[in-house]
């Protein structure tokens, strides 16, 4: 096995899977939860079976050194990590594959390839990391509508070109990896501080293309307020904004391809906001036996002005499944960081509104600085070592029958609770009508002053061959609640072609017919990352 070999069907590294000890305390945890499940074990297929069809195009002789026809290389780069992606390369179901793997290695390569493909008909899909969950890079239903389809790996155009240390900012190209981000900035004592689940996967072009979020749940976390220009080759023409602090100068240019998914353009390169490193770190897990008491006091921490860096409501469900502690009203996963002062105080303040809606805090606080390196203890701990193996074991489960699989939104504080036993509600009742068991649990991601990010996890024992349309059943039910109460169908994971026909009709029509335009003029002949967002008008009929 090659080291940090990538899995080409589900998440990861190879080396990484869920496999002895691991694999038996977590499907006897399931079996617990679930008596009826079925959690019989299948394999993949090896990728070299799956019948995949040979490439439909030869690339020009000038791109050839840039391209890859391997069957492997092809499947890996034909869908992304959700749930429903990771099922069906189980099956071997592979419906749409590009003909070719394109890795540009300069900024005249995304040209020279954007102008191939838009003159001879062919699609081209932007591709970062592949973490994409709402099938943001996967050519669905392209293979009969395009002359053939191509995928853009941007993952060799991957280097810290500037640091500008005075305005603490860095110019970085789109196809880097989180961690060689976070290595390349260490030496200077700064860092992005974009933490998303998939940091080790996904690069800093991705993020752009998502409007991701991190893994903070205040004030810096979403890769918007950290952008400062952009650079994006368009079939018409490169664009590229200021570098400037803040402009008020009409619409702004980062906010229209922020979240375009590569639907206007390639994003080649980006100058982004640093931080100074963080040294002083303060974290507590604060129990509740009420989960109405919970949301208020989270509600309440959120509107002080506090800021944590970390502050997480798990609900009773996700307390248990995930951090193994049995409460009746859920645990708070509360933390505080800052490179120029220890943060206690802060803390103080927050575990002081907490006890004032009977919160507790059995396991104490932790106080640290960079200087030390010691274990996180009690929920927050476990939670958090759950949070990193969670995709892992989504794959593991996934293989034994199980629907595991999440989705997130965000909402004003007055619907929050009423909003959660709606979905609640919505998908056990898809689940019986499918004739499956399973549970529902809720955490808040991120929070603001008016309202939270809640964060929803589907974990039911489905049936062998029928898992992705079984979720597809609950995703439909549950999205309709999320529009009937005015909530966002995403608030971090993108639109991709999953959450198209439920983000069609939250945005409004003028806006619809805004983005339309942009498409028709930036992609004239449709070919960029067909039916993300919108259709192009250019293929229509």
């Amino acid at each position: 096995m090659v080291a940090n070999e990538r899995s080409w069907w589900g998440w990861g590294n190879v080396a990484d899977a869920v496999s002895g000890n691991e694999r038996d305390e977590l499907l006897q945890r399931v079996s617990l939860l679930l008596p009826d499940a079925d959690l019989t074990e299948h394999h993949p297929p090896s990728p070299t079976e799956l019948g995949v069809p040979a490439p439909r195009l030869d690339a020009p002789t000038p791109l050839r050194h840039l391209v890859s026809d391997d069957v492997v290389d092809r499947v890996a780069h034909s869908h992304g990590q959700a749930f429903r992606d990771v099922v069906r390369m189980l099956h071997g179901a592979v419906e749409d594959v590009p003909d070719l793997v394109v890795r540009p290695r300069t900024e005249q390569d995304v040209v020279d390839v954007l102008h191939w493909c838009a003159g001879n008909d062919i699609a081209l899909i932007p591709f970062g990391g592949g973490s994409s969950v709402t099938g943001g890079v996967e050519p669905r239903g392209l293979r009969e509508a395009y002359r053939a389809i191509v995928s853009l790996d941007m993952t060799s155009m991957n280097r810290i070109l500037e640091v500008d240390p005075v305005s603490r900012a860095a110019r970085i190209q789109a196809g880097a990896f989180g961690p060689a981000i976070e290595d390349g900035l260490r030496p200077h004592g700064l860092t992005l501080r974009h933490f998303p689940q998939s940091f080790e996967f996904s690069t800093l072009g991705g993020w752009l293309a998502t409007r991701a979020g991190g893994h903070f749940a205040t004030v810096y976390t979403h890769i918007d307020d950290l952008v400062e220009s952009m650079r994006v080759i368009t079939p018409v023409g490169a664009a590229e904004s200021w570098r400037l602090p803040g402009s008020g100068a009409g619409p702004s240019q980062d906010r229209m391809f922020l979240g375009s998914e590569g639907a206007f353009g390639v994003i080649t390169e980006a100058w982004v906001r640093l931080q100074d490193r963080p040294r002083w770190r303060t974290g507590a897990s604060v129990h509740f036996d009420d989960y109405s008491a919970a949301v208020n006091a989270t509600r309440r921490i959120a509107q002080a002005g506090l800021y944590p860096a970390n502050c997480r409501l798990l609900d009773p469900v996700e307390a248990l499944l995930n951090a193994g502690t049995p409460t009746s009203g859920g645990v708070l996963v509360l933390g505080f960081e800052s490179a120029a002062r220890p943060m206690d105080e802060a803390m103080a303040v927050a575990l002081e509104i907490c006890r004032d809606h009977g919160g507790t805090v059995p396991d104490g606080v932790r106080s640290t600085d960079a200087t030390q390196q010691t274990d996180r203890a009690g929920a927050a701990g476990t939670w958090r070592s759950s949070f990193i193996r969670m995709p892992y074991q989504r794959d593991a489960l996934a293989r034994s029958s199980m629907i595991v699989e999440t989705f997130e939104t965000s909402c004003t504080w007055d619907k929050v609770e009423e909003l959660r036993d709606a979905v609640t509600a919505a998908a056990m009742a898809a689940f019986g009508d499918l004739g499956i068991t399973g549970v529902v649990s809720c955490r808040f991601t991120h929070v603001y002053p008016d309202g939270p990010a809640p964060y929803f996890g589907i974990y039911a024992g489905g049936t062998w061959g029928r898992t992705v349309e079984q979720w597809d059943q609950v995703k439909a039910a549950v999205s309709q609640v999320l529009l009937e109460h005015r909530a966002t169908i995403t608030h971090h994971h993108s639109v991709g072609r999953d959450h198209r026909p439920w983000y069609d009709r939250q945005r409004s029509e003028p806006f619809g017919k805004a983005l339309q335009a942009t498409k028709s003029t930036l992609d004239p002949s449709g070919v960029l990352n067909p039916c993300v967002l919108v259709d192009p008008l250019s293929r229509r009929g």
